[in-house]
């Protein structure tokens, strides 16, 4: 590490003065958890992904696994689950008492390939990632149930309508990387009433409605806090802000790196990329990586290949995954980055595989 500069942070929440006192209200107030916020910051995430319902729980893990739990499926059922994703997308399937079928991704977009996705007599449903915010193209999917992993696509719109209204449910994270942070959270979108009150009971340990007195079915503890759910609301009024600041970082990236030989992210025409992170894709990444952290950069791998960890080895091998799994380095990505630290970084990759 250099003597002289400080390290380069890979992620930077950006909040402030309005979120902090948003906290105190609510401290002020003794209400700490399930009171007024959380509605008040569901509101605000059903208006930007436009869908009739949000619900807010504890995490995005937890989001998706409601999500699922609330398709109603039977033990051993298929659900398909991209090669290429955060584990959590597939941990919920498995913990659901489901079967998560891996399906290769395409290696420049990093979302699931459409041509690579067989269906057979115990697929049941699909969860499609939008992967660090690239819209999937849902439109060439099976006609199966669809849930959207949109943990990093807030704001992202495929074909002009929001990521998070595409399918029968999308899933979001409120994870200090993500656009909007409430240090931790998710939600759940919907439109369909019987998906988002059942999401509604089981978040809250099987209650229906959350004020009645019987409780017909087990359920779990996923609630959020209003604490959080208070430090959620300013930030979901400042999406847009927040999101072409993002945009700006990432065509800062960009336009430095388009001469070398990375592959780039990008969104499909037409599309609005949510930006979550900036993944490029290179030759030698763990050289050029662990050069980077020798000089402060923060930089990190993109996900994780599940064919390539244990939980998920028996499935065969899937080379988009492991080709972009090998290849792909997520950059410092967040909204207080300066234009030297943008040099800094690019420099540092270019001087690196040049």
């Amino acid at each position: 590490m250099t003597d002289t500069l400080p390290p380069v942070r890979l992620g930077k929440p950006d909040v402030g003065a309005a979120e902090l006192a948003a906290v105190a209200a609510v401290v002020e107030t003794g209400m700490l958890t399930m009171g007024p916020k959380v509605a008040e910051f569901e509101a605000e995430i059903a208006k930007a992904c436009g869908t009739a319902h949000a619900v807010a729980v504890s995490s995005g893990t937890a989001a998706l696994h409601l999500a699922v739990i609330a398709l109603g499926l039977e033990p051993g059922d298929e659900v398909l689950v991209p090669a290429y994703t955060f584990p959590a997308t597939a941990n919920v399937v498995a913990l659901s008492g489901l079967r998560p079928v891996l399906v290769d991704v395409d290696p420049v977009t990093m979302n699931v390939d459409p041509t690579k996705i067989e269906v057979g007599p115990k697929t049941k449903a699909m969860l499609a990632v939008h992967l660090f915010g690239r819209p999937a193209r849902v439109e060439e999917l099976p006609d199966l149930p669809l849930i959207e992993d949109a943990a990093g696509a807030l704001g992202a719109l495929h074909r002009g309508r929001p990521c998070g209204s595409l399918g029968i449910a999308g899933c979001f994270s409120f994870h200090p990387r993500k656009t909007v942070t409430t240090g931790e959270g998710g939600a759940v979108t919907t439109d369909d009433d019987e998906v988002a009150d059942v999401i509604r009971q089981w978040r809250h340990h099987g209650w229906r409605p959350p004020t009645a007195t019987d409780m017909p079915s087990p359920g779990l503890n996923y609630r959020i806090p209003d604490i959080l759910c208070a430090i959620g609301i300013p930030q979901m009024q400042r999406l847009p802000e927040l999101l072409a600041a993002r945009t700006r970082i990432a065509a800062g990236y960009s336009e430095r790196l388009q001469d070398l030989p990375v592959v780039l992210p990008e969104a499909d025409a037409g599309d609005v990329h949510g930006w979550q992170a900036y993944v490029i894709q290179l030759d030698d990444r763990d050289r050029v990586l662990a050069a980077l952290r020798a000089q402060g950069i923060e930089a990190q791998i993109g996900t994780y290949a599940l064919h390539r960890l244990g939980a998920y080895r028996d499935q065969g091998p899937f080379p988009g995954a492991s080709s972009v799994f090998e290849r792909g380095m997520a950059l410092p990505f967040h909204t207080s980055l300066t234009e030297s630290e943008l040099d800094r970084v690019t420099d540092a990759i270019r001087s690196l595989i040049s």
